[in-house]
């Protein structure tokens, strides 16, 4: 009998993106003045680190409709921080062109793998029948 590899957290490709794009955000909100935090810096912030700290958690249950609910919401932070608040931020002037492209790129990466992450969660319980 083969023995299962068991692939941890950080070697999941959809879980460094997420981290990078925490990376990439805290260095636009740390350049915010007070009244640009306060516009949505906060809710920016927030919600961008919520999408990693969702993939980890959904991670980590046991149940795939259970894992699938925490990767919905890491696609749902992932669409506010970067379809809303970032758009907001930038139109605002309190994101460079280049941070704001940066952003999106990663953004748009790994919401293709996070859409990815789902299907395939979904595909593997379908297989174990």
């Amino acid at each position: 009998m083969e023995k299962k590899k068991f692939i941890t957290l950080d070697d999941l490709e959809v879980y460094r993106l997420a981290h990078e794009l925490s990376v990439i955000a805290w260095e636009i909100y740390r350049k915010l003045t007070w009244e640009g935090k306060k516009a949505g810096g906060d809710q920016f912030i927030d919600s961008t680190d919520s999408v990693g700290a969702n993939i980890a958690e959904g991670y980590s249950r046991f149940h795939y409709l259970d894992k699938i609910k925490f990767y919905y919401n890491s696609r749902g932070s992932l669409s506010e921080a970067s379809h809303h608040w970032l758009e907001l931020l930038f139109e605002r002037g309190f994101a460079t062109k280049k941070s704001y492209e940066a952003y999106r790129i990663t953004a748009d990466k790994l919401s293709l793998k996070l859409n990815n992450f789902i299907k395939t969660t979904y595909d593997s319980k379908s297989r174990e029948k």
